[in-house]
């Protein structure tokens, strides 16, 4: 049982909710982080990003600059809320019974990082099948235009899976991959503090760089995907993830140890 249930607000999505997010591929929660969440999630992340990370380099890779992997080994607080918070049931209710964790990572764009992110879907990197995974986002600050905030395309899920050819060498330089969409179709994702964002893995969305002269603009990054999902990309195998909810039919996902 988590030790911070207190953090986060528990509740189930609606018959209505649902139905918005097979229409739609998305939802926002509000206000998921309690008053008292938001500051503990505030300050785990940062004293964890702080001790990897250095101010904004335009020299440097995105993945330098906006990411920090498995954010979940060194917060407590964020292991509790990605293995027992809300949103697993809410995972549940989208996907099906049996649920992994299947990525943790923060994805800050810092005042000064100005670069921005093109059209993307989730499960362009590193696809998973069956193709129900779920991208979660968030909000540790409030997020909109001026310090760049998501946009995405509704409904734009129903279109499936794009395929882009990369050459090996921007498979090992691990590139954007980056994909055509009609920017009059989409919608900014602003939030407050504390909120969540979901969305289908196959979401086109996109942010702009964070134009603020002083605000940062800090998303935890939680995806959730079948039990039983395996990596397209990596002769199918297995991914790896903690069991958060059900079974799995893969040895591997009952055994895999989520301190390594």
């Amino acid at each position: 049982m988590s030790l911070h249930r207190n953090f986060f607000n528990y509740r189930d999505l609606t018959s209505e909710e649902l139905a918005i997010f097979k229409e739609n591929g998305y939802l926002v929660i509000k206000n998921i982080l309690t008053a008292e969440g938001l500051d503990q999630m505030r300050r785990e992340c940062m004293t964890a990003w702080n001790a990897e990370k250095q101010a904004f380099d335009p020299a440097k890779s995105w993945l330098q600059n906006s990411l920090l992997v498995n954010i979940h080994h060194q917060a407590p607080a964020v292991r509790d809320y990605y293995f027992e918070g809300p949103l697993v049931d809410m995972a549940a209710q989208i996907i099906g019974p049996n649920i992994k964790g299947a990525t943790s990572q923060l994805t800050f764009k810092m005042a000064g990082n100005t670069k921005p992110f093109g059209w993307h879907q989730d499960n362009g990197y590193g696809e998973l099948e069956p193709y129900n995974a779920l991208t979660t986002l968030t909000a540790l600050d409030d997020t909109d235009q001026g310090n760049g905030c998501l946009w995405l395309i509704p409904g734009s899920h129903a279109g499936g899976q794009i395929r882009v050819n990369q050459t090996e060498e921007e498979k090992q330089k691990k590139s954007e991959i980056i994909v055509e969409a009609d920017d009059s179709l989409a919608v900014p994702m602003e939030m407050r503090a504390g909120d969540a964002l979901i969305f289908n893995c196959w979401m086109l969305h996109k942010s702009d760089g964070n134009l603020s002269k002083d605000r940062d603009r800090r998303i935890l990054f939680l995806r959730y995907a079948d039990a039983d999902a395996v990596e397209v990309y990596n002769n199918r195998r297995p991914r790896l993830g903690r069991l958060v909810k059900g079974e799995t039919r893969f040895t591997e996902v009952k055994e895999f140890e989520t301190n390594i």
